[in-house]
C-alpha cells in the first residue's frame, strides 16, 4: 500500500495533488490511466488540480519509480502504479482496452532465449496487440 511516506521517501513534498493522484492509481479497479483521465477523475471528485500539475506529478512519480509509464501503439500513453510485480500486456487496437497477464512459460522461454544468445537479461516487456473476438 502506497502512502504519504512513499512520497516523502521519493524526495517530494506531500501535496494534495500528489496524494490524490497516488491514491487514485492505488485504489481504482482500473489499472491504467492516461493523464487526461486522471485529470478528469480528480475533477469529478471535486479536487481542483490543473492538467499541467497532473503531467508534472506523473513525470515525477515515474522518475521516482512509484509509477510506470507505458507508450503503447497509437500514441496511447498510460500510467500504472509500480507494484514491483512483473506482468505483460495485451492491448485491444479497436477499443484501447488493456489487459495485464503473467505467464511463467513465456517468462522462462525469454530467459532461455537470452541465455542461448549469451545475453544478460536485465528487464523486459511484452505487449501483444490485437482485437478481442466479438461475442
Amino acid at each position: 500500500m502506497v502512502n504519504k511516506n512513499d512520497i516523502k521517501e521519493a524526495g517530494f513534498r506531500v501535496t494534495r495533488p500528489r496524494v490524490e493522484i497516488l491514491k487514485l492509481l492505488e485504489t481504482s479497479e482500473k489499472q491504467h490511466y492516461g493523464a487526461e483521465e486522471i485529470y478528469q477523475e480528480l475533477l469529478s471528485q471535486g479536487i481542483k488540480v490543473g492538467i499541467a500539475t497532473v503531467y508534472r506529478v506523473l513525470t515525477q512519480f515515474v522518475e521516482a519509480g512509484l509509477v510506470i509509464k507505458h507508450n503503447f501503439e497509437g500514441d496511447q500513453c498510460v500510467f500504472e502504479l509500480d507494484t514491483g510485480e512483473h506482468h505483460d500486456h495485451m492491448v485491444d487496437m479497436k477499443t484501447g482496452k488493456i489487459i495485464e497477464f503473467h505467464d511463467e512459460i513465456i517468462e522462462q522461454r525469454q530467459r532461455e532465449i537470452a541465455e542461448e544468445h549469451g545475453f544478460v537479461l536485465m528487464e523486459h516487456s511484452l505487449t501483444l496487440y490485437g482485437e478481442f473476438k466479438e461475442k
